[in-house]
C-alpha cells in the first residue's frame, strides 16, 4: 500500500500501482470525469501513471492553469499529426503550450500554409480528436530515439535528442502518431472538442537567425465549442481595446522611427493624463511620509557594477557611453535604486531619523530586443513610480504593510477591484541566480509572508520568481476582459544596503545596516497607462480623463453662450472644451461618443434662455436639462465616489 497526500492535507491509502485517475475516482465520479492532468511530488505525470511510492498528489481540471497547460500541450500533438497527414514529408521540431493555446514549429519543405488552409487543418484535427485516442508515454533509449528520427530524416529531433541523457528520453504515442515528449497530457484526444488555427509566422530554429527558418503554426483549443466562441469574441473585444489603437484615436502618444524604436512620445493629452496620475500618487505619498528626489538619467558604470545590475543585466542594457577621459564609462540608467542608495549615503543617519522614504518618477532605459517591443507595454525608455524605503529591521513589518495600503488605494481609485497577490521567492534549485546570504533571504521572505497574512491578502507562493537581490510581493490584476497583469510590486532587500555600505547609528551608538524596501504601485507609467487604457476601453475614471465634458452648440448663434458655460466650468475646475465646428448636432454627438467624452453638454435657444445645459452621458443616457452648478455637483460627486481620500 502507498499513502497519497492530497492538497487539503488529508492522507489516503491506495494499492501500490494505483493511478491519479484511481485517486480521483475514489473521491467522486464527477471529479474523475473532469480530471485531465496531475502532479505527483511536484512532477507532472499522466492520469494513467502508476504511483509506486508515498507522495503528494494534485489533480487538475480544465479550470486550473496546469490543466489548461496539459490540454494545450496535448492539442499541439494533434496539430502535429494533422500537419504530417496533410503535408507529407514535413519535419516537426517543437510544439509547446503557451498562454491561451499552443504552437508547433515545422519545416514544411516544399509546402506552404496560409490562412486559406486553416479550415482544412482544423477539420483534420477534429477528425483525429474524435477518435478518442489515448496518450501513452514510453521510455526509449537514446540509440532507439536517434534511429527513429534518423529514419524519418528529421535532423531537428536528432539534434534535440543528441543533447539529452540516455535514460531521460521518452516518446508519446496516440493513434498512429509518435512524438518526442517529456509528458503531461490529457487522458485522450476526445476531450478536445473545439480547435482554431489562429495564425502562421516565421520562426528560426532555436531562435537563431543563422538557422533554418521554420513555419510556426499557432492554435488554440477548448473542451466545449461554446468556450471557443466566447474566447474568439473576447479577442475581438481586445482588438477594440488595444491600447495602441486607442492611444492613436484619443491622441495620447505616438512613436517615431527617427526618435527610435521603443521610445514613446507623449502628446499633450497623454502628457496631461500622466501628470494627473503622478500628482495623484504624489499627494498620497506626501501623506504617507515620502520625500521626492531627482536622480540623473546616467550614472558611472561602476555604480551598476557595485549594485550588481551590470553583471545581471549588462547585456540587456544600452552599452556603456565612453567619455573623452580615459577609462571613464557611463550607462543610461537601467534602475533608480543605486542612485537612491547614494542619496541615502550623503550623510550619516541615526535610528531616530528612520525610516527614510525616497520617491521619484525616474526614467530608466533598457535595450529590449526589437521583436519584443509592443506599444507601451514593452519599451526601451520608461518612467517608474519608484520609491525606496530605508528602515530598521524592527520597522520593516509596519513599513511593508503601509506600502500594501498605498497599492490597494491606487487600485481602488482606478477600478482594479479583481486582483490576487504572489509572494515571489528564490528558486531553491538555482541559488547562484541570487546575491546575498541565505539568512537574509530567509528573513526577507518570511517578512513578506507575514505581511500578506496580516493584511488578509489572497496570495500564493511562487518559487523562482524573486528579483536577483530579494523576494517580492507582486500584485496580479485582472482587467475587464479577465486577463491577468502583474501590476505593482513590493520588494524587501538586505543586499543593496550591504553592497553600498549603508548604515545608521543605533541606540547602542553602533553602526547597523538598514533594510531596503523597493516599491512601485504603477510599475511603469507607460505599461500602467497601456493596461488602464485596455481595462477601461479608453473610458477613464472621470477624475483622470483628459476632458470631462464637451460643449456642443446647436448652431453658431449659441457659440457665445457655449464659451460662457466653458468659463463657468473652468471656475469649477472641470476640464471641458467647445466644439464650434459648422456641423450638424447629430454628427457632433456621434464624434463625441467616439472620442469618449464622459459628458456632452448641448446648448441651444432653451438652454441659453434658462442658463442651463442639456446633459448627455457617454453611452447615450440623457440626463435632461440642468443648471451649470448642478452639473458641477454631478461631476464632483462622481469623482468623490471613485477618488477616495488616502
Amino acid at each position: 500500500m502507498i499513502n497519497i497526500t492530497l492538497p487539503d492535507g488529508s492522507v489516503k491509502e491506495f494499492k501500490n500501482g494505483s493511478t491519479p485517475m484511481d485517486v480521483a475516482m475514489s473521491i467522486s465520479e464527477g471529479l474523475a470525469r473532469n480530471v485531465i492532468s496531475a502532479k505527483f511530488n511536484n512532477e507532472t505525470v499522466e492520469t494513467s501513471t502508476e504511483l509506486t511510492t508515498d507522495g503528494d498528489l494534485i489533480l487538475y481540471t480544465w479550470r486550473d492553469d496546469e490543466g489548461k497547460k496539459a490540454f494545450w500541450h496535448s492539442s499541439s500533438h494533434i496539430l502535429a499529426q494533422a500537419l504530417e497527414e496533410l503535408y507529407p514529408g514535413v519535419k516537426l521540431t517543437i510544439g509547446p503550450a503557451i498562454d491561451n493555446g499552443f504552437y508547433y514549429d515545422v519545416d514544411l519543405g516544399e509546402h506552404s500554409i496560409s490562412d486559406k488552409d486553416f479550415k482544412k487543418i482544423e477539420d483534420k484535427m477534429l477528425e483525429i480528436a474524435r477518435g478518442k485516442h489515448e496518450y501513452k508515454m514510453r521510455s526509449v533509449s537514446k540509440a532507439e530515439a536517434l534511429d527513429f528520427y534518423r529514419s524519418k530524416g528529421n535532423e531537428y529531433k536528432v539534434e534535440l535528442i543528441e543533447n539529452l541523457e540516455d535514460g531521460t528520453i521518452s516518446f508519446c504515442d496516440h493513434d498512429t502518431f509518435t512524438d518526442l515528449c517529456r509528458g503531461g497530457h490529457i487522458p485522450n484526444t476526445g476531450i478536445v472538442k473545439a480547435v482554431k488555427v489562429m495564425s502562421v509566422a516565421g520562426a528560426y530554429w532555436r531562435g537563431d537567425e543563422n538557422n533554418t527558418q521554420l513555419t510556426r503554426v499557432y492554435g488554440t483549443s477548448f473542451p466545449k465549442q461554446k468556450e471557443l466562441k466566447e474566447y474568439l469574441a473576447l479577442l475581438e473585444e481586445a482588438k477594440k481595446r488595444d491600447h495602441r489603437k486607442l492611444g492613436r484615436e484619443l491622441e495620447l502618444f505616438t512613436f517615431s522611427q527617427k526618435v527610435g524604436q521603443g521610445l514613446p512620445l507623449w502628446l499633450p493629452k497623454g502628457a496631461a493624463l500622466r501628470e494627473r496620475l503622478e500628482n495623484f500618487l504624489k499627494k498620497a505619498q506626501k501623506k504617507a511620509g515620502y520625500e521626492m528626489v531627482v536622480s540623473p538619467h546616467i550614472g558611472q558604470k561602476e555604480l551598476y557594477v557595485t549594485s550588481g545590475h551590470y553583471a545581471k543585466y549588462g547585456e540587456d542594457s544600452f552599452q556603456p557611453i565612453e567619455t573623452p577621459k580615459e577609462d571613464e564609462e557611463f550607462l543610461l540608467k537601467p534602475m533608480n535604486c543605486p542612485h537612491h542608495c547614494e542619496i541615502y549615503n550623503y550623510r550619516q543617519w541615526s535610528y531616530k531619523d528612520l525610516p527614510k522614504r525616497y520617491a521619484e518618477f525616474g526614467t530608466v532605459y533598457r535595450y529590449e530586443q526589437s521583436g519584443e517591443l509592443h506599444g507601451l507595454t514593452r519599451v526601451r525608455g520608461f518612467t517608474q513610480d519608484d520609491a525606496h524605503i530605508f528602515c530598521t529591521p524592527d520597522q520593516l513589518d509596519e513599513e511593508f504593510k503601509n506600502v500594501i495600503d498605498l497599492v490597494l488605494y491606487v487600485f481602488g481609485s482606478l477600478g482594479f477591484e479583481n486582483f490576487s497577490t504572489q509572494v515571489s521567492v528564490r528558486d531553491s534549485q538555482n541559488p547562484d541566480k541570487y546575491i546575498g546570504d541565505p539568512a537574509s533571504w530567509d528573513r526577507a521572505e518570511q517578512a513578506i509572508i507575514n505581511a500578506a497574512k496580516d493584511k488578509e491578502l489572497d496570495y500564493i507562493i511562487e518559487e523562482g520568481e524573486a528579483a536577483f537581490y530579494g523576494p517580492k510581493l507582486d500584485f496580479m490584476v485582472k482587467d475587464a476582459l479577465g486577463r491577468s497583469w502583474q501590476l505593482g510590486t513590493i520588494q524587501v532587500d538586505y543586499n543593496l544596503p550591504e553592497r553600498f555600505d549603508l548604515t545608521y547609528k543605533g541606540s547602542d551608538n553602533e553602526l547597523h545596516r538598514p533594510v531596503m524596501i523597493h516599491r512601485a504601485p504603477f510599475g511603469s507609467m507607460e505599461r500602467f497607462v497601456a493596461i488602464l487604457l485596455e481595462h477601461t476601453g479608453g473610458n477613464f475614471p472621470l477624475w483622470l480623463t483628459p476632458e470631462q465634458a464637451i460643449l456642443l452648440s446647436i448652431s453658431e448663434k449659441y457659440e457665445k453662450y457655449a464659451e460662457k458655460v466653458l468659463n463657468l466650468l473652468e471656475n469649477h475646475e472641470i476640464r471641458a472644451l467647445v466644439d464650434n465646428r459648422n456641423e450638424t448636432i447629430g454628427k457632433k454627438i456621434r464624434e463625441a461618443e467616439t472620442s469618449k467624452f464622459p459628458y456632452m453638454l448641448i446648448v441651444g435657444e432653451q438652454e441659453e434662455k434658462n442658463g442651463t445645459v442639456s446633459v448627455r452621458k457617454h453611452g447615450g443616457e440623457d440626463l435632461g436639462s440642468i443648471s451649470i452648478e448642478a452639473f458641477a455637483d454631478l461631476v464632483n460627486n462622481e469623482i468623490k465616489s471613485t477618488l477616495k481620500e488616502f
